[in-house]
């Protein structure tokens, strides 16, 4: 998709993506080495509570983003094939 009037500066936003990338796997992982050690009731009982909401409301913001990047990218692969 177009990026309107805007002007992207293309290399910076691969780099950005790539440096978000690493990121995202690096939580990825800790989130798994937390899920595989404790129960979801271990968690929610012993866990410190603002920092399970602010972690709950960082996962949800990542998962309507890159919805968003999906619809997107499938719309784009649905008019490629047409």
């Amino acid at each position: 998709m177009p990026s309107g009037s805007k002007k992207v500066d293309i290399a910076r936003l691969k780099a950005d993506l790539a440096a978000a990338s690493v990121e995202l796997l690096s939580a990825h992982c800790a989130t798994d080495r937390i899920r595989l050690r404790y129960s979801p009731q271990d968690i929610v009982a012993f866990g410190e509570r603002n920092s399970l909401k602010k972690s709950i409301a960082s996962a949800g913001a990542l998962c309507r983003f890159f919805s968003q990047i999906d619809a997107h990218l499938k719309y784009e692969e649905g008019e490629a094939g047409r």
